[in-house]
Formats: structure tokens, C-alpha cells, sequence
């Protein structure tokens, strides 16, 4: 018999961290083992202290580990398997938000982001399997860009279609495909 495992789903949120109604904060509520990367307190735009809180999340995880990020929360996820080495079974990575162009009104601006460490987006295969969920219409990446992000990181592409950002702004509370995509990587 084959042993059965459940690994942690680990959610990694983007930079306006966990918001009430979205699809990420949802799941957390319905998965039996879920774990999400708290906000923090101080230096919210740094990536360095991102990545820093990402992996003392992961420190307090026994077992295998299923990350789920969002938009920068994909960027704090390959920076962050860039600089570290704890296995990892696998990673969602919806809508990544495209931090080395422009962002609408209401983001941090680009030279705001370089300053704080987001530059450039790492590019390495990642060491765990991987699926990017990416939009067509996101205001904050092209479909193209996310298309070679992707390919760079070895990760399965997988067309969303006309999801906006994948945010209760895009209409977007409960997202159940993320469950089949979770489940994909499993």
C-alpha cells in the first residue's frame, strides 16, 4: 500500500498581503492543513524582509509543502527558491504580478521596487515543480511576459483566460480551480 500524505498548502500572498474576500484568504479557510506567510510589521516593500518571512514560515513546517502565491507573492517565491534550499513538493503561482514594468496608479512605482530588491525577477529553473496560472487581461503583466517567466522556470503554463488579476477587483472571491491546480501538483 502506498503511504498517503497531505502536504501543507502554504499561501504566499502579494504585496497588499491577505485581503477579506480573496480567493487566497478563502482557500485558507476551507483547506484542513493550510499555513499562510503573515503581514509584517515593518519593511512591507522590502523583498529581502518578503523572502525573510517566507521562509520562517516555512520553518515552522514539518512534512512536505505546497506553496500558493499571488501576484508578488510569485516574485517572493522564486526569490525566495533562488536563495534557499528546503524542498519543496510543489507551487502554484497565479497571476504574477510583473514588477520589472510599470504598474497602474495605486502600486508602488518601478524605481520604488528596485530600491527595495524586486529587481530583476528571477529567471532559474525552480527546483520544484511548478504551475503559472497566468491572465490574459492582467493590468499588472503581459500575457507574454508571464508566458516566458514560465518557460524560464520551468513551470506549466496554464492559460486562465480573461481573469483580470485574479482579485475581488477582477470579480474574483472563490476561485475553485485553484483547488484542481493544488491537487495537480500533488
Amino acid at each position: 500500500m502506498t503511504p498517503v500524505f497531505t502536504p501543507t498548502v502554504l499561501i504566499v500572498p502579494g504585496l497588499r498581503d491577505h485581503v477579506a474576500g480573496h480567493w487566497q484568504t478563502l482557500l485558507a479557510q476551507t483547506l484542513p492543513s493550510a499555513a499562510c506567510v503573515p503581514p509584517l510589521e515593518h519593511d512591507g516593500l522590502s523583498c529581502a524582509a518578503r523572502v525573510a518571512a517566507l521562509d520562517a514560515a516555512l520553518a515552522k513546517i514539518d512534512g512536505p509543502v505546497i506553496l500558493v502565491a499571488h501576484s508578488a507573492g510569485v516574485m517572493i517565491t522564486v526569490h525566495w527558491a533562488r536563495q534557499h534550499g528546503r524542498k519543496i513538493h510543489g507551487a502554484l503561482l497565479a497571476a504574477p504580478a510583473d514588477l520589472e514594468t510599470p504598474l497602474p496608479a495605486g502600486y508602488p512605482g518601478f524605481d520604488l521596487l528596485a530600491a527595495n530588491g524586486w529587481h530583476p525577477i528571477p529567471r532559474e529553473r525552480l527546483p520544484f515543480p511548478s504551475i503559472v496560472g497566468a491572465s490574459r487581461n492582467d493590468p499588472l503583466a503581459q500575457f507574454e511576459r508571464v508566458q516566458g517567466m514560465a518557460r524560464d522556470w520551468g513551470s506549466r503554463l496554464v492559460d486562465l483566460g480573461e481573469v483580470g488579476h485574479l482579485n475581488p477587483a477582477a470579480g474574483f472571491g472563490e476561485w475553485p480551480r485553484a483547488t484542481t491546480l493544488i491537487s495537480e501538483l500533488l
